[in-house]
């Protein structure tokens, strides 16, 4: 199986503007596991969450709708402290 990184993603792309809105907090990259509002089994995506939207990406993971692959927090536009996801050792 390939990397996540060496895929193509949906969702938002590196430089999508909701990368430098300023509510902005979190990127992850994640494969869909059920369907569900972030898309369909199979899909791989990235997306760039504000606080609000980053916790309901952990209770779909929860839900087994999602599994986060990657995370990283997001500061002024820049992308910091990129992991893979170790057992969810989420702040």
């Amino acid at each position: 199986m390939r990397d996540i990184s060496a895929r193509e993603l949906k969702g938002h792309n590196i430089l999508a503007v909701e990368r430098f809105q300023d509510n902005t907090r979190w990127m992850i990259e994640f494969s869909v596991q059920r369907p569900c509002s972030y898309g369909s089994p199979g899909d791989e995506m990235r997306l760039f969450l504000t606080e609000d939207g980053y916790q309901a990406a952990l209770h779909s993971q929860k839900r087994r709708e999602i599994k986060i692959k990657r995370y990283a927090r997001v500061i002024e536009g820049h992308v910091l402290d990129f992991k893979p996801d170790k057992r969810r050792r989420h702040p």
